[in-house]
């Protein structure tokens, strides 16, 4: 099989090659440094690659082969975004004002080990996961595969990348204001956001004040239902994957372009054309469309996401043994961040269960929301250089404002790879299912991979 073929065959495919024989775990990991070697110093999408023990890894990954051995990962190359715990490596979250080496895995990654995977390396972050970029003063500029004059997103910026780039099989993210669906989306990737809590965030727990939850980016709907298999609790019945291989049945499906208030965005032709284009192909497959906007707060972004998303940062900066080494925007982010008190955190608490009533009563009447994924491509490398936090903030939000609701509500919501943008940049529309609902984005997901395939597409960069 041509290396760059095996490259984007996607976990689930490299799962079933490496079971039949047809491939080998070393070989297949060496497929992947051999790529990352060549094409990461220019794309910076891994922070460290783990050359040393993932060949260790993937040595032993074929000895169980070899002995019969059958797991859903087994000797399959994953990366993991650097705000998660892998034992004897630093997380960094991006800075120089970092901790001392893991002495464990976190939880999500040794359920991953548990499951057979080989882990590669630690991608690229912006500092503190704050923003849609990933570029940092300590560890440079991450670009994209796609045009490499522009950000592949963020927060899982690094892993969105690595994976467009075909430089892992599968890639962990986090998502606390659209982490996981912004790389997705400008990466050409299927990204989904799952259920709050139905992936373990341990040892972080209740990171970013609720928002924030673990999940994957992936080459087709398959590998990210793989994902949930081995990492998810309180899977539907026969599990993720089986989820995605069912068919949907006739979805009641609402579209809407409505930016969430108080949040002011101009949505992007391209963006605007994919769920118009979305929308006349779910009718096509027999789906129920219509156009219909959530009942959206007038200010639970102002009132919810942002407090929470500043304390976050807050707390995880003051967990930090040198925070003065953070750059100065990241300091008055988490400055700004600890005017949010105690008691503000309690009251958002509280206050969520309104707002997520309130938003998701539009699935009293549909079973899915589709939304644009972003308004806008991204930013060009550089551009928010020498910026405030806050004006920082407020050029980001316009371009990503469809994704922090759903944090709040922490019902599951994931992208779908669409077309390109004027800057050769994929643009997608993202899936909002009922809570605890994953199942029925996977399927739906399958159902548009079929009719609109996005895997065999492969960036520049690649």
């Amino acid at each position: 099989m041509d290396p760059r073929d095996l490259a984007y065959a996607g976990a689930a495919e490299q799962a079933r090659l490496l079971a039949a024989g047809t491939v080998t775990a070393p070989a297949l990991l060496d497929v992947y440094l051999d790529r990352i070697a060549r094409l990461d110093p220019e794309l910076r999408s891994y922070r460290v690659v783990l050359i040393d023990s993932a060949r260790r890894e993937a040595a032993a990954a074929q000895d169980r082969l070899n002995a019969g051995e059958r797991l859903p990962l087994l000797g399959v190359p994953i990366a993991i975004k650097d705000d998660v715990d892998v034992a004897g490596e630093v997380t960094t979250y991006g800075t120089s004002a970092h901790g001392p080496a893991r002495t464990q895995d976190a939880e999500v990654v040794r359920r991953l080990r548990e499951a057979g995977a080989v882990i590669v390396g630690k991608t690229a972050v912006p500092e503190m996961m704050i923003w849609p970029f990933t570029e940092t003063l300590t560890f440079g500029s991450t670009r994209n595969p796609w045009n490499t004059e522009f950000a592949p997103g963020g927060s899982s910026g690094g892993s969105g990348a690595a994976m467009a780039a075909g430089l892992a099989a599968l890639a962990l993210g986090s998502d606390g204001m659209g982490s996981i669906r912004i790389p997705s989306t400008w990466g050409g990737l299927f990204g989904i956001k799952p259920q709050r809590d139905r992936v373990p965030l341990a040892p972080h727990d209740g990171a970013w004040c609720g928002l924030s939850v673990n999940g994957p980016l992936a080459r087709t709907v398959e590998d990210a239902a793989l994902f949930l298999d081995v990492t998810a609790t309180g899977a539907p019945e026969g599990g993720f994957v089986a989820a995605a291989a069912r068919a949907p049945g006739r979805l009641r499906i609402a579209l809407s372009t409505k930016v969430p208030p108080p949040l002011a965005a101009r949505i992007g032709k391209a963006q605007r054309a994919a769920v118009a284009e979305a929308g006349a192909l779910l009718r096509q497959l027999g789906h129920h469309v219509v156009e219909r906007d959530p009942d959206y707060p007038p200010r639970a972004v102002y009132g919810q996401a942002l407090p929470r998303y500043f304390r976050g940062v807050h707390d995880d900066v003051a967990a930090l043994p040198r925070p003065e080494r953070l750059d100065r925007r990241t300091r008055t982010f988490a400055r700004i961040g600890g005017l949010v008190s105690d008691r503000r955190v309690s009251a958002m608490s509280t206050a969520e269960a309104d707002v997520t009533a309130r938003v998701t009563s539009i699935f009293d009447d549909v079973d899915v929301l589709i939304t644009p994924g972003t308004a806008l491509g991204p930013s060009r490398i550089g551009a928010h250089q020498r910026r405030g936090a806050i004006s920082t903030l407020t050029l980001v939000a316009a371009r990503v404002p469809f994704q922090a609701m759903f944090n709040v509500t922490g019902q599951p919501a994931a992208v779908v790879p669409w077309g390109l943008d004027g800057n050769g940049i994929p643009t997608s529309i993202q899936i909002v299912g009922k809570p605890f609902d994953e199942a029925t984005l996977l399927s739906l997901g399958t159902q548009i991979e079929s009719a609109r395939p996005w895997a065999h597409r492969r960036p520049p960069v690649s």
